[in-house]
């Protein structure tokens, strides 16, 4: 493939862009195509290349690239009655309903305007509502780049991942294994009169995906109940993508008090959602004394793509068309790795995919493993040996992924996100061909 217009506009890009780039997962080696518009389940770069994209903007766009008439429709006349207000509309109301009728855990909504936003909000909100200042999260979750959950370490011994974070914020933030409920018990029977909130995916997304074990949020529901605890799903990822309409959480059968949206439920335009019992994100001001707000929240045209989005999808059968796709998809993966890399671990769930480059997998054993991604399956063959949490997904090989696999399918003409640790995602657009081909694409470069 010809990169020369991909590689001046980088060059460009470095001088007056750190790195290059705008957000640091874009900055592939040796340098990333830049798109110049998508098309359907495909992008084409500025070199006239065309890939078959399943990154899907990292999750929001449900649909691809080419929207329905009346999502687009929407969109566009929005947009033609003014960029916005700073004033309230119909539509933030309406979006609000329909997010109320569909997931199990939301009474009322506040709009912000990306998922980092709304987990800044939930842990402020969480704090404000319980007067406690201490919050839990899983070692290997991600919930945005801010200051609250940027940390590293075990249990009550952490410091902040990043540079320019005070150890003061790191001393208010508790850590645990994902999957691990003897280590919640411990750290509650520690902690618990001082934890405000336990803030988790109910599936990790950007680290690997990894499934909840059976029983695992259920055992942190008791404990936040038991201590007067707020339980947080940070769904930006599986909102409106696992589960259907339920999200993740209807999926699971566990109920939060609080869930944070982003990504699907804007239709591909910035923003993110905090919701929840009514009796909690009612302390938001106006209307209690927790301060949020936002010159840009409930974007009228962000509003719009959301629910029209959010419409078609629940009209038009898209759950069960793109989880089938990606049914398909993970299946054939799992053939492949069984006969190419046994080692290696297929994951993900109704439209997420993945495979991680595990070096401890069971291949071999009688039976294989699970017939279309690791659902934490006691009785699999492979269970031991499948990632449980961040930590096994951080041993995998990372650079092979990275450095070898990615730029031999980019070759081919697939794109997926730059390391093993984010999700891919599954279209609306995606076709039984794409899968097939991709399927091909996978067989070569493994």
């Amino acid at each position: 493939m010809n990169h020369e217009q991909s590689r001046a506009l980088y060059d460009r890009a470095l001088s007056v862009m750190p790195g290059g780039v705008n957000s640091s997962v874009r900055a592939t080696q040796p340098y990333p195509f830049f798109v110049e518009r998508g098309d359907g389940g495909h992008v084409i770069d500025a070199d006239g290349n065309r890939y078959l994209d399943f990154v899907m903007g990292y999750g929001p766009l449900l649909l691809g690239h080419d929207l329905p008439d009346q999502v687009q429709s929407a969109i566009q006349r929005r947009a033609a009655e003014g960029p916005m207000y700073g004033a309230p509309t119909e539509v933030e109301v309406e979006l609000a309903e329909f997010v109320r009728r569909h997931v199990p855990s939301v009474e009322m909504t506040r709009f912000v305007n990306s998922g980092t936003e709304a987990t800044v909000s939930a842990v402020r909100l969480a704090r404000g509502y319980t007067g406690r200042d201490k919050i839990v999260v899983m070692r290997g979750g991600y919930h945005g780049a801010q200051e609250s959950t940027l940390v590293e370490g075990e249990g009550d011994h952490v410091h902040p991942s990043s540079p320019g974070i005070p150890d003061e914020f790191a001393a208010h933030t508790l850590t645990l294994p994902f999957n691990d409920a003897e280590a919640a018990h411990s750290l509650f029977a520690e902690h618990g009169d001082d934890i405000a909130a336990v803030l988790t995916e109910p599936i990790l997304g950007n680290y690997g995906i990894v499934h909840p074990i059976s029983g695992y949020h259920e055992t942190l529901r008791e404990l936040c109940d038991d201590h007067g605890s707020l339980l947080v799903f940070d769904e930006v990822i599986t909102g409106f993508r696992v589960g259907g309409l339920q999200c993740a959480q209807g999926k699971f059968g566990v109920t939060p008090d609080l869930t944070t949206f982003g990504k699907i439920v804007g239709g591909g335009f910035p923003v993110g959602a905090i919701g929840g019992r009514s009796e909690i994100v009612e302390q938001f001001t106006p209307a209690g004394d927790v301060f949020q707000s936002g010159t840009f929240s409930g974007h009228p045209v962000t509003m719009a793509a959301g629910l029209e989005t959010l419409r078609y999808a629940a009209e038009n059968g898209v759950y069960d068309q793109i989880n089938g796709r990606a049914e398909q998809l993970r299946s054939g993966l799992t053939d492949i790795v069984a006969d190419q890399a046994p080692e290696y671990t297929v994951v993900g769930t109704d439209s997420m995919f993945k495979v991680i480059f595990t070096r401890n997998g069971a291949g071999t054993q009688a039976g294989g493993p699970c017939d279309a991604g690791c659902v934490q399956d006691p009785d699999c063959d492979r269970s031991e040996g499948c990632p449980k949490n961040g930590h096994d997904i951080k041993r995998a090989e990372t650079e092979r992924w990275q450095r070898l696999f990615w730029p031999a399918m980019q070759d081919q003409g697939v794109f997926l996100t730059a390391n093993q640790f984010e999700s891919q995602f599954v279209s609306a657009a995606h076709t039984e061909d794409d899968i097939e081909a991709a399927l091909e694409a996978y067989k070569e470069a493994l």
